[in-house]
């Protein structure tokens, strides 16, 4: 008797479900970083306050915390990170080929950032405005007074876009002149190769401080956009989008239910309110989820503090930018930091 033939049907189904198994099976990027025994972090190739390197060649900043806190998150120690400078240009692509886990460095959320690059962006972790800065001997006051001005800027980069619709929308003609890294573009103004520098309204701050006469140009008081800076990872792992996103939230939260880097252990270990003792692991287990062991919070704030800690040691009055915390102010202290509540 012959063997009743399977429909051709059938077989293509089977193949169909596996496919769609295993196109939809996520990559265990959390297991290639315990592998490995470190976290890539992509930053900046110097950028004063957000990641940048000191004398001794060691980073810090805002960007360079975050990363340092995710480690800590994941190890247990805020050390194990590897730093990967990289341009604007650069810095999408090493997030997709995988030479990077996470992208921290002064990248704008945008719908095209997160729909069309295989990228997704976790949380806003400096919310920020494209600035504009004049030589002072222009005697410019205002944006409006910028018609036929050369514009030094970075390419691969929001800027250029906003630059064009603010001049294109109030009919002024101007001249865009764009350089792959940031110093590259302050070299070409500083040598007044242009008459405007523009970039987000913190990296104004900082870049004019490597200026060798800062005091000679001034940083108009218009803001042309909405740059919502947030750090990125790769679309195709749910798990460690989630770890990365929470660790963001968890360091927000910290500062609001007053967890620091020096009284973490004390109030995980003492009789702390009920939100206090979620975020630090006391109660419940919240790491599981996301792969990660209950005191996962508290190693990340004891490694960095909270975000308030971060921002005035690279950004605040602890540091030689002195930026004031303005719309980065906790949402219940004038601000519009939010984090969702861990519970």
């Amino acid at each position: 008797m012959q063997p009743f033939p399977r429909p051709r049907w059938v077989f293509l189904c089977v193949l169909s479900l596996f496919l769609s198994w295993a196109c939809s099976a996520s990559p265990a990027t959390l297991d290639d970083i315990k592998s490995r025994g470190r976290l890539n972090c992509g930053v900046t190739q110097g950028l004063a306050g957000f990641s940048s390197t000191d004398d001794q060649g060691n980073w810090k900043g805002l960007d360079v915390d975050f990363c340092r806190a995710v480690a800590a998150a994941v190890f247990g120690d805020g050390t194990k990170v590897s730093f990967i400078p990289l341009s604007s240009k650069q810095r999408f692509t090493a997030l997709q080929s995988g030479e990077i886990d996470i992208l921290s460095r002064v990248s704008t959320w945008t719908m095209h950032n997160d729909t069309a690059l295989g990228i997704s962006f976790v949380g806003v972790i400096y919310y920020d405005g494209q600035g504009l800065m004049v030589h002072k001997k222009l005697e410019v006051q205002s944006a409006l007074e910028l018609s036929g001005a050369e514009v030094c800027t970075n390419t691969g980069t929001t800027t250029e876009l906003n630059i064009a619709d603010f001049f294109r929308s109030r009919g002024m003609p101007y001249k865009l002149v764009t350089f792959e890294k940031s110093d590259e573009a302050l070299k070409a103004y500083e040598a007044e190769r242009c008459d405007v520098y523009s970039t987000d309204a913190s990296s104004l701050a900082s870049q004019r401080l490597k200026l060798g006469n800062p005091d000679e140009s001034v940083i108009l008081p218009e803001l042309i956009s909405k740059e919502p800076l947030a750090p990125a990872v790769r679309q195709n792992d749910p798990q460690w989008q989630n770890l990365v996103r929470w660790t963001l939230f968890a360091l927000i939260n910290a500062e609001e239910l007053g967890a620091t880097a020096d009284n973490a252990d004390a109030l995980a270990s003492g009789n702390s309110p009920p939100a206090v003792r979620r975020l630090l692991g006391a109660e419940g287990d919240f790491g599981q989820p996301i792969g990660l062991g209950k005191d996962w919070a508290l190693q990340a704030i004891k490694a960095v503090g909270n975000y308030g800690e971060m921002f005035e040691r690279n950004l605040g009055s602890q540091s030689p930018l002195k930026i004031e915390r303005g719309l980065n102010k906790l949402w219940n202290k004038g601000g519009i930091l939010f984090a969702p509540p861990i519970r």
